[in-house]
C-alpha cells in the first residue's frame, strides 16, 4: 500500500486532473500563517474553479467518512480538501469512462505539520477519507460549486468495484491494518 505525499507525487500515477497544490507556511515568533487559496493561484483556482462556498468538518480518531461507499459528484464541483488540524488518508478511485487513468486507486496522506496541501479532486471520480490521527482531524473544503443535492451522490463500495494494485477489493478496514502494521 503506497500513500502519496508531496514528496513522492512526482513518481506517482496520479487520477487524471487531480492535483497537489503545495502552500507555503510562514512562521516567526507569534507562529504561522498559511494562505489557503487565492484567486491568482491558476492551477487551482480559475476559470470553472472559481470559489463557490467553503466548510470545515471535525472527523473524530479512527472514523472514515462513510465506510462503505464511496462519494462523487458526477457533472460540476471538484472538491479542494486542506487538512488543518489532524491527519487523514484521502482515497481517490478513477471510474471514469474514457479516462486514461480508469481502475487507478490513489491514496494521499495529509498531514498539515509536513508539507500542507490542497488535493483538487476532480469531479466525477470516487472519494473518500479516514482520520488517521489519534485527535480529530479538521478538514476544509472548497468545492467549486455551492451544494446541490443532485450533485452528490454515494456509490456503495461493492457497485464500484475498486481494488488495490494487488486485485484486493478497497476497504477502510484495510487501510486500518496496515497502518497499525506499519506504526506500530
Amino acid at each position: 500500500m503506497e500513500f502519496i505525499t508531496l514528496k513522492n507525487k512526482d513518481t506517482a500515477r496520479l487520477v487524471k486532473d487531480l492535483l497537489m497544490y503545495p502552500l507555503k507556511v510562514n512562521r516567526d515568533e507569534s507562529g504561522i500563517l498559511v494562505e489557503t487559496l487565492r484567486r491568482d493561484w491558476p492551477d487551482i483556482y480559475g476559470p470553472g474553479r472559481e470559489f463557490a462556498m467553503q466548510y470545515y468538518s471535525v472527523t473524530p480518531p479512527g472514523l472514515a467518512r462513510d465506510e462503505d461507499v464511496w462519494h462523487t459528484h458526477p457533472t460540476v464541483q471538484e472538491d479542494r480538501f486542506l487538512v488543518i488540524n489532524g491527519e487523514i488518508v484521502v482515497a481517490v478511485a478513477d471510474a471514469r469512462d474514457g479516462s486514461e487513468t480508469k481502475g487507478v486507486l490513489n491514496l494521499f496522506y495529509m498531514k498539515p505539520d509536513e508539507d500542507p496541501y490542497i488535493l483538487l479532486i476532480p469531479k466525477n471520480t470516487l472519494h473518500g477519507f479516514m482520520v488517521v490521527s489519534k485527535l480529530p482531524a479538521t478538514l476544509l473544503n472548497f468545492p467549486t460549486a455551492v451544494y446541490n443535492p443532485q450533485e452528490e451522490a454515494r456509490v456503495p463500495y461493492a457497485q464500484a468495484d475498486v481494488r488495490f494494485p494487488d486485485g484486493t477489493p478497497f476497504s477502510w478496514d484495510l487501510v486500518r491494518s496496515y497502518l497499525q502494521k506499519t506504526n506500530g
